[in-house]
């Protein structure tokens, strides 16, 4: 049995766009784990095990409120990372 958490793909299609919007943001590959880790801890899974089941979830994502919640929680975790990242903070 496989399952896809399908979140997982739709946060990390959208990370590096929203990051576009904050330039000072560190964009390592540390802190952008960090980031859609910590955006994916708050956002509901969406998992599937079939194509019909992705097909689905990609219409569902495609919805303009479903969207904006992903990105805010994008952006809210880009705040909390960017603040306290797991590296020293660039100058």
């Amino acid at each position: 049995m496989q399952l896809t958490n399908y979140m997982e793909k739709i946060v990390v299609d959208k990370l590096d766009n929203v990051l576009t919007m904050f330039p000072d943001v560190c964009t390592c590959d540390e802190c952008k784990q960090d980031i859609a880790n910590l955006a994916l801890n708050h956002l509901p899974p969406r998992y599937t095990s079939s194509e019909k089941g992705a097909i689905f979830l990609n219409v569902e994502a495609q919805n303009n409120q479903y969207d904006a919640m992903v990105v805010q929680e994008i952006i809210r975790s880009i705040g909390i990372i960017s603040q306290n990242p797991r590296h020293p903070k660039q100058q």
